[in-house]
């Protein structure tokens, strides 16, 4: 006799790895227990018909600020999930710069617990690197996902100027079989640019970009390309958004090296001239590039030579996206609600495929990662599910965002395709725009071994 599952998604196409199917889902507890035509699936307690759309994989973002503590009156852990499930997210991994910054046992104990209360999607933890390199084992112990290092700028308790200790804090990380993210740029030319502006009392956006140049990011990532080498830890370059850049990367994988990179929509969408025309609700770091810039990256994620597509989600008050001096309006983009829909009408318009888009979203954030049952539709995989409507077509309102962060340069865009349903271990989270469940429904997701 079979025993009834929970649900079945019923007369849906489903995306499995290289091929698209018209079926059902049988979904039991929190996994997929069977993927087959619906005369072949069990007797379920409940059934949802998904009249023709497409279920993908749901999304994993890796890069993504979900401030709250005492940084909450930008976003907290609830708003920011929610943003994330209306955004066809599923799992997120949280930035340790934080305020307290996340940086040892405590401090990522104290945050993934209070996430346990509030989240409604998967959540995972960078952590800083402490000041004690032997705290990291106890922080990979507590369940950091990664580690994150700031080039540019002191982040947690090491420094990034002493050459030697960050060799060494790579190394624990390697023993640790964890990787390093990195935010690439020479913090050396990034002060002397500095200073050399400072002299001349420079606060306009021209000064800004001067400061965050592309020589200074591709400065970065060659410095990263060595720490790697000195220490084989895998390296993962976060939000690569020049070609000179990437190139570089390629060169480091062609020669075997572990590293990996990622790209944001509004580096493959936007260029410095969106940024000249909307203005500082566009400012982000690295700033937005050069029209080549970004063409270039378009073409490099089509031709899977990118790994990873990140929101960078990182919101702010109104307030402070607005000043009269550069240097005091908070740099960054709440994007974890338009990445999708952005994507999926790069498919509608041809710029990239489906596969390009599930393998960027999906699959290569669950690899690189190791989320291990995530990331692919497969039997006994968990149900991760996003389900998209590619015909729709609608336009991009900041104002119906979940995020605290009602601000975006992509406002008033048309787009076509939306996500419609999202599904966080086999719970239905996210329905036509609306979150049906209560704060902490979602995990929070510590250290595992191993991947799909």
């Amino acid at each position: 006799m079979n025993l009834a599952v929970d649900l079945i998604l019923k007369n849906a196409k489903v995306y499995l790895p290289e091929k698209i199917v018209e079926a059902g889902i049988a979904i039991d507890g929190e996994r997929i227990v069977k993927v087959a035509k619906e005369t072949n699936l069990p007797s379920a307690s409940e059934k949802i018909d998904l009249d023709g759309l497409l279920i993908l994989p749901g999304i994993i973002d890796v890069h993504v600020h979900l401030r709250d503590q005492e940084l909450s009156y930008k976003e907290d852990f609830y708003s920011g999930t929610c943003a994330a499930a209306n955004g066809g997210v599923s799992l997120v991994v949280d930035m340790p710069n934080n305020k307290p910054v996340t940086m040892d046992s405590k401090t990522l104990r104290e945050r993934m617990e209070l996430a346990s209360k509030k989240v409604v999607v998967n959540t995972a933890f960078y952590s800083a690197f402490p000041e004690n390199t032997r705290e990291i084992k106890h922080i990979t112990g507590v369940g950091a996902r990664a580690f994150k290092i700031f080039l540019s700028h002191k982040v947690g308790g090491l420094n990034p100027d002493d050459e030697n200790a960050v060799i060494d804090a790579f190394k624990e990380v390697a023993e640790n079989g964890l990787l390093v993210a990195v935010h690439a740029e020479d913090g050396f030319l990034l002060r002397k640019k500095i200073e050399e502006i400072s002299l001349e009392n420079r606060d306009d956006l021209d000064a800004y970009l001067e400061v965050h140049s592309p020589e200074a990011e591709v400065n970065g990532i060659k410095r990263a390309i060595g720490l790697m080498r000195k220490s084989n830890v895998h390296v993962h370059i976060c939000h690569v958004s020049v070609a000179d850049g990437l190139k570089a990367i390629l060169g480091a994988k062609s020669d075997g090296h572990p590293i990996t990179c990622e790209i944001t929509p509004h580096h493959l969408l936007l260029s410095e001239k969106h940024l000249r025309r909307i203005g500082s609700i566009a400012l982000t770091n690295p700033p937005l590039r050069s029209l080549s810039d970004a063409s270039y990256l378009r073409w490099a994620l089509e031709n899977n030579l990118i790994d990873i597509v990140a929101s960078d989600h990182a919101p702010h008050a109104i307030f402070e996206k607005d000043a009269s001096s550069i240097w005091n309006v908070s740099a960054g983009i709440a994007g974890i609600e338009t990445m999708l829909p952005l994507m999926l009408n790069m498919v509608n318009i041809g710029q990239i495929s489906l596969p390009t888009l599930v393998r960027s979203l999906s699959e290569k954030p669950s690899r690189i990662f190791e989320f291990k049952g995530r990331g692919r539709i497969m039997e006994g995989a968990y149900a991760d599910l996003v389900v998209v409507d590619l015909k729709k077509e609608w336009t991009i309102d900041s104002t119906e965002f979940y995020s605290k962060a009602k601000f975006s340069p992509f406002d008033g865009w048309r787009i076509k395709g939306k996500p419609v349903k999202t599904f966080t271990n086999g719970i239905l989270v996210m329905d036509e725009g609306e979150i049906i469940v209560k704060p902490g429904s979602g995990k929070v997701i510590g250290w595992q071994r191993g991947f799909i």
